[in-house]
């Protein structure tokens, strides 16, 4: 038996590895059909994402390229990034499909709604971030800059700047999850949290001092609706709490 054990495990092992592999090939074929799909656009693309700042410039200014191959670049960069953002979904059901075989059947009726709203969180708190702060945040940039300086900035700079902007909106906004997350594995309590809600508050409006110009709006922007999110956590919480009081002990799924 021994002998017949270390003979199945290697094999275990290795086909293992062999689907990790390929559910990767498919991720990465997933980005490079979308990356194909919007790379024709991928000029008025950066256009789009540009606009809230080219939209409140001073007359007579127009963003630059002062890098030699920023002009392809930079679109290159966005493309490739929103080509990551829009194959996600599908990123996440293969990254899903390899591990599912080794969940409990609760776990896996937790773990598709968590997958499928902190999709839409992310895209939620990268939407936010341009419909809303974008506007206000430039036209404070460009109402500020002293007398005789020519706001004029840089094709790559800006990309960078808003990237690490999406990201940081989009992940503030998964804020409901990691609160159920704590939930589950038993981290914290929802009354923990609750205690600690005037802490939260104060932390909310931090990362929006930190994350937003220095102007009470824009912090605002960002603090209330972290706020609103970490309620909305909480009442998840609250009933993922609800569960495992009514829940038997879990088995293992025998599928």
């Amino acid at each position: 038996m021994t002998e017949e054990h270390g003979e199945d495990t290697p094999q275990t092992l290795i086909s293992h590895l062999l689907e990790l592999r390929n559910r990767l090939l498919k991720a990465v074929i997933a980005v490079l059909v979308v990356f194909l799909c919007l790379f024709y656009f991928s000029r008025e693309l950066y256009t789009l994402v540009a606009r809230p700042l080219m939209d409140v410039m001073p007359a007579g200014t127009q963003m630059i390229a002062t890098g030699v191959a920023s002009p392809f670049l930079a679109p290159f960069k966005l493309t490739l990034y929103l080509s990551i953002f829009g194959a996600m979904p599908f990123i996440l059901h293969q990254a899903w499909a390899f591990v599912a075989p080794g969940l409990y059947k609760h776990e896996k009726r937790l773990a598709v709604p968590l997958l499928v709203s902190s999709v839409l969180l992310f895209y939620a708190g990268a939407a936010f971030a341009y419909f809303v702060v974008f506007p206000l945040m430039f036209q404070f940039f460009t109402t500020v800059a002293p007398e005789g300086v020519a706001v004029t900035t840089d094709i790559s700079s800006y990309l960078d700047f808003v990237l690490a902007l999406f990201l940081a909106f989009g992940f503030a906004f998964e804020l409901p999850i990691a609160i159920v997350l704590l939930v589950t594995t038993g981290l914290v309590t929802v009354e923990k949290l609750s205690a600690s809600r005037a802490y939260v508050v104060v932390g909310c409006f931090v990362v929006g001092m930190l994350l937003t110009p220095p102007d009470i709006v824009s912090q605002t922007l960002l603090a209330v609706p972290m706020w609103l999110l970490f309620e909305i956590g909480l009442l998840f919480g609250r009933a993922v709490e609800r569960r495992k009081d009514e829940d038997p002990a879990p088995e293992a799924d025998s599928d």
